[in-house]
């Protein structure tokens, strides 16, 4: 069974404890609205939803695509969740997002120097789709080995690990991937 991947959500965790009040980046994410500061797509407004617990925190809501800070299970941190289909292959489509989720970290850690810092040795992935990816076991076995392959590629390293997050057949087919070594997140 081969997956076409799309509707990507990318989530890098903050590395150590959250330096600043979640509240803080509501201003951040108007100054990118008003500036249109996200190069290929349009951010239309933002959302602070930071009374939902362990929920979607501040959302720089945009037509192709939102940015957040993210706090969902209660882990905080920068969320991409691709809304519009993309074309190309699983590897671009993946490799966009992972781009354009880093790009998102490396603004708000530069705004808040020092406050906030993400991961570079791991992110989640999340397919936000059940039609293309329910979260079975059929599933993992198709769209895992791909992951692998190429996420290793966009990392230029062959020491990664990844698995399911939740075997909860109602919850979204995601992974985590853990790397051996330090990642670029670009910027």
């Amino acid at each position: 069974m081969a997956l076409e991947l799309q509707h990507l959500i990318i989530k890098f965790p903050v590395d150590g404890p959250l330096g600043l009040a979640p509240a803080r980046v509501v201003d951040l994410f108007h100054k990118w609205v008003a500036a249109q500061s996200a190069p290929g797509f349009l951010l239309i407004d933002v959302a602070e939803l930071l009374h939902v617990p362990e929920g979607p925190g501040v959302i720089a809501v945009g037509h192709e695509a939102d940015f957040a800070l993210d706090n969902n299970r209660g882990v905080w941190g920068v969320l991409y969740r691709r809304k519009t289909v993309l074309p190309g292959t699983n590897a671009e489509r993946v490799s966009e997002a992972f781009g354009a989720a880093g790009r998102a970290a490396v603004a708000i850690e530069e705004a808040f120097p020092g406050a906030i810092k993400f991961s570079r040795t791991g992110f989640e992935l999340i397919i936000n789709d059940r039609g293309i990816a329910p979260n079975t076991p059929e599933t993992l076995a198709a769209a895992v080995p791909e992951i692998m392959t190429i996420v290793a590629a966009l990392l230029g390293q062959n020491s990664i690990e990844v698995a399911r997050t939740g075997l909860d057949a109602r919850e979204r087919f995601s992974v985590s991937v853990k790397s051996e070594r330090p990642f670029h997140l670009g910027g």
